[in-house]
């Protein structure tokens, strides 16, 4: 048993998303949100490094003392993975620790609306999960690509930096790459993908041209692509996507993307004030043939317009999603406003509306 397996036994048992390790600070956890430190001594560097190279596969040091940075999977069998990341600081080594529950939970079990079950059995296209980081983009990803595997009889591909859930195949056959053990890039990994006779791929990250350009191929192929980027709102990830490319091929590429788009989930987490955790609220944008044409057309503007009237489809607005949670007494008022896009429509459930100084 390695010396850091406490912190995460600690970890575990609080229920914490993250563990925070640094030298020259006391070890901290992130519970509901907020970052809480463990009575424990301050960290020295030398200390801290041992503990972290414990764990730590022996190629993998070499790489963290050339570049400062690290990204790896640990799994504690029975107890669970966990997402590593080292880097280097003012006072010496530093590393976070991500948990990966063991358990991949439904989507029901998550409180996502119903919607979101129906994407794992889309013949083809793309599906986004977008968010800032640690609000749940993989758990919900994980929800669906579980989904898949139980109902589908398919070849899910899964690309990731590092493997964080792992599906056992079930009905589908389900293969795990990890950057940088099994592959040298997202795009690599892409363009080998294509020829392993894959139905579903699970992209982790969309994080450059290269990656973006050969995800929207393979959906515009006959394939289901899955993948997360870091945007806070549905609708923008359209321009944020075609922005990414020079202005010579953005007219083919929104061509291509309109093709290829399915659905855009947008998601923030919120504390929840019924019972102990956190819940996702989500935004969620259909690719109707209007939709479509919208992004086509470069009149991405009109698309929220067209959310608030295709509840049907199962699209909603985020403020939609946080007023339902809002009505049920799960989240907050003061988190409904500070999260929420349109304040006029919260303001009448604070006691004391602050003054937002950012909407002057």
């Amino acid at each position: 048993m390695a010396r850091i397996d406490a912190f995460f036994k600690l970890m575990n048992d609080q229920k914490a998303s993250d563990l925070h390790l640094v030298s020259g600070q006391q070890p901290v956890l992130r519970i509901r949100g907020d970052l809480e430190r463990i009575k424990y001594k301050v960290l020295d560097d030398d200390e801290l490094r041992s503990m972290l190279y414990e764990i730590t596969p022996e190629d993998r040091i070499k790489t963290f003392e050339e570049t400062g940075d690290l990204d790896f999977a640990y799994e504690i069998k029975g107890l669970a993975r966990y997402r590593a990341n080292y880097f280097m600081q003012k006072n010496g080594i530093g590393a976070v620790f991500r948990e990966i529950p063991s358990e991949i939970l439904s989507v029901e079990q998550l409180g996502l609306p119903p919607v979101v079950s129906r994407l794992s059995m889309l013949p083809r296209g793309m599906v986004l999960v977008t968010g800032p980081t640690g609000c749940g983009k993989s758990t919900t990803l994980a929800s669906i690509i579980d989904e898949a595997n139980r109902k589908r009889k398919d070849h899910i591909i899964t690309i990731e930096d590092p493997i964080e859930f792992v599906h056992t195949s079930k009905n589908c056959v389900v293969n795990h790459r990890e950057l940088g053990t099994h592959t040298r890039s997202f795009s690599n990994a892409l363009r080998a993908a294509l020829r392993e006779d894959p139905d579903i791929i699970l992209v982790g990250e969309m994080r450059d041209l290269e990656t973006i350009r050969l995800a929207i191929e393979a959906a515009a192929t006959g394939h289901l692509v899955f993948s997360t980027l870091h945007t806070t709102s549905a609708w923008k990830t359209v321009d944020r996507i075609i922005e990414v490319f020079p202005t010579g091929e953005q007219a083919q590429i929104r061509s291509t993307l309109a093709d290829g788009i399915r659905a855009v989930v947008s998601q923030a987490l919120f504390k929840r004030i019924d019972i102990k955790g956190r819940i996702p609220v989500l935004e969620i944008l259909i690719a109707t043939h209007a939709v479509r044409a919208m992004i086509r057309e470069s009149k991405t503007h009109q698309i929220p317009s067209a959310m608030q009237t295709g509840r049907k489809y199962g699209m909603q607005t985020l403020d939609d999603g946080i007023f339902a949670h809002l009505k049920a007494g799960r989240v907050s008022p003061g988190e409904s406003y500070m999260k929420c896009v349109d304040k006029e429509k919260f303001r009448p459930y604070l006691t004391e509306p602050p003054e937002d100084f950012t909407e002057v």
